[in-house]
């Protein structure tokens, strides 16, 4: 390690147990990054389960990163089916990198890009985008600025989760991960640990501890598995009524065409890695989980934004010409297309679930793979139920 690293950290170390380990002002992000996420606040509308999942990105974690872009669509599909007290759940998903040398040394080498967010394209973008290069992980310091950066949910009956991954060892930087592992109990917040490489070693290197610490579960992978989709003959049928779904939206204000240009693009990454996560992520848009009152016309209509024709009407040159009325119609058709498009595509999926509980894939060491099992094992555990 660089003299100047051991001397940041000294220092860092000292401003933190002065501060009752609260993360020094200069760990702040970034005003310019912050500006351009989701807000993140949290306005809770039933039982919400958050998730924040905090990837190391640096040399060698190109197979843990190709995995949960495979696979987190698949992960967003199980969680979504679950309900608690027959109300259906809110899913939230937070985004960090962590350990990569071109993140500033001032931030611990970490960087939130996505706050507890239920804007699925988003945090897909921000996903797709990552690139790995060597540097220091310290996990520590992820799950303090996890804890303390992100909105968390209070109420009990919500379920909070830090899902961290890495292969080096647990207890470096300058924040004491027992410490970190504190803070975020106090706040009711699960620790799922993921080592990427064999079981015994992740446990010498502490992140089975660092699981046990936080009340959650120590999992190890094999990053460099390949994905294994099961194709099924529902897949041709879903992806071809996903691009008719694309048809139903409409973007509107300030970020409305750059919105639902960002729908059709992150379509066509998942189609690049694979059918089966194109499938998944077309199964994904089809779910209450995918939100875009903020952008598409025809969500907001459905939600009953009143005002939304005069605000087509001023914001997209495609309806200026068109009267409110004519606006209207033209939304309300395209919500009742929607609504029939979603319910074939779920229909489907029902179906292609059932194929693929008969044919299952034999890659249960991947990421998506584990976190579907333990991260509904403790939904259970905290009374929700699947459907």
């Amino acid at each position: 390690m660089k003299k100047s690293t051991i001397l940041l950290s000294l220092l860092l170390s000292t401003q933190l147990f002065a501060t009752d380990l609260k993360l020094p002002s200069v760990l702040e992000v970034d005003t310019q990054t912050h500006n351009t996420l989701p807000s993140g606040k949290f306005v809770r509308t039933g039982p919400t389960i958050q998730i924040a999942i905090l990837l190391d990105t640096s040399n060698s974690m190109d197979g843990l990163i190709n995995q949960v872009k495979e696979q987190i669509w698949s992960i967003v599909n199980e969680v979504s089916r679950a309900n608690k007290n027959s109300k259906d759940i809110t899913m939230q998903v937070a985004l960090y990198e962590y350990g990569k040398k071109t993140l500033p040394i001032y931030t611990g080498y970490i960087q939130m890009l996505s706050p507890l967010t239920n804007d699925l394209d988003f945090l897909s973008e921000k996903l797709f985008g990552l690139r790995t290069k060597g540097g220091q992980e310290y996990a520590g310091v992820a799950i303090l600025k996890a804890t303390q950066e992100l909105y968390w949910s209070k109420h009990p009956d919500d379920l909070r989760i830090i899902l961290i991954a890495g292969n080096e060892g647990f207890n470096q930087g300058y924040v004491d991960y027992k410490s970190a592992i504190r803070e975020a109990k106090s706040r009711d917040i699960i620790i799922n640990t993921i080592y990427c490489g064999s079981k015994n070693r992740g446990e010498k290197l502490l992140w089975a501890d660092g699981a046990r610490r936080g009340d959650g579960k120590y999992m190890n992978i094999d990053s460099d598995a390949k994905i294994v989709h099961v194709p099924t003959p529902y897949d041709d049928r879903i992806i071809m009524f996903n691009q008719q779904l694309n048809q139903t939206y409409i973007g509107y204000g300030r970020v409305g065409r750059k919105n639902k240009i960002r729908q059709e693009a992150e379509d066509m990454k998942s189609k690049k890695l694979s059918v089966g996560s194109y499938v998944n992520r077309a199964i994904s848009k089809s779910s209450r989980q995918y939100k875009t009152e903020s952008w598409d016309a025809v969500s907001a209509y459905a939600g009953g934004n009143k005002a939304i024709a005069k605000e087509l009407k001023e914001s997209n040159e495609l309806y200026t010409n068109k009267s409110e009325k004519e606006i209207t119609k033209i939304v309300a058709t395209k919500a009742k297309d929607r609504k029939k498009i979603k319910k074939e595509i779920q229909e489907l999926e029902k179906k292609r679930r059932a194929y693929i509980q008969k044919h299952p894939s034999k890659a249960q060491k991947t990421f998506g793979a584990k976190i579907i099992t333990e991260i509904k094992n403790q939904m259970k555990s905290s009374g929700y139920s699947f459907r």
